[in-house]
């Protein structure tokens, strides 16, 4: 199984903003923590990270009959893009949704997720450990489908 991680605005950021709610950790060891999650699960992953809302789109088509699934945390896309909402649409591959902190439990506007219309799971709160979840969840719902 092949998976493409997406990571949308800010997530380079990672280990320098908002340390109180994000951690110390960087976007490299994020990363890493993917790869070595994807390992133990044997899964193949593509880590991809833009701040670029157009950027995200267009990997999104790309990943169409290249991927089985995509794990996604658009970061403030989330709440604004409708525009990933039906790029994931389009490509017609099982997403899982991914936030590093409890985005129901922050600001009003971030409680709405476009991405959840569209993602058969969304795991928040759960920092890193949150897409070792998503990795789990996703071949779990693939294998069930075939």
């Amino acid at each position: 199984m092949k998976f493409l991680v997406i990571n949308g605005v800010n997530l380079n950021m990672l280990g320098i903003r908002e340390k109180n709610l994000y951690g110390n950790e960087n976007y490299r060891s994020l990363v890493a923590f993917i790869k070595e999650s994807a390992a133990k699960a044997g899964v193949k992953v593509k880590c991809f990270q833009s701040n670029y809302e157009g950027g995200i789109v267009t990997e999104i088509q790309r990943a169409r009959g290249r991927y089985d699934g995509i794990i996604i945390n658009a970061g403030a896309y989330t709440h604004t893009s409708i525009a990933i909402l039906d790029a994931l649409k389009a490509a017609e591959i099982p997403a899982a949704e991914v936030h590093i902190t409890d985005i129901n439990s922050r600001e009003e506007y971030r409680k709405k997720s476009f991405i959840s219309e569209y993602a058969f799971v969304t795991i928040c709160g759960r920092g890193f450990a949150g897409y070792a979840d998503a990795i789990s969840a996703l071949t779990e719902y693939i294998n069930k489908k075939n």
